[in-house]
């Protein structure tokens, strides 16, 4: 979960980290990933923390910013019929 308390959150400065493309993006997230090992060390532990973190991300991504948008999409441009799928 990405909710950590206020004063927690003064020790990242995010307004350096300006990705413009989707490799840039994918660099600074590969170098904080590494940077924790770094600082934990390789383990199997270490590693399946950094998967379930990015998991975690991708997941509430998804459900705060791009599931709305597209149920927008979809008031917009109308659904795809399930009805044949699912009754």
């Amino acid at each position: 979960m990405p909710y950590i308390k206020p004063t927690d959150r003064a020790r990242f400065d995010i307004t350096q980290l300006e990705p413009h493309t989707p490799g840039e993006l994918n660099y600074i997230i590969s170098e904080i990933c590494a940077a924790y090992l770094s600082q934990k060390g390789l383990s199997y532990t270490h590693c399946n923390e950094i998967i379930g973190a990015l998991e975690c991300v991708k997941l509430e991504f998804y459900r705060r910013l791009t599931a709305p948008y597209e149920d927008e999409k979809i008031t917009e441009n109308g659904d795809i019929s399930y009805k044949d799928i699912v009754e």
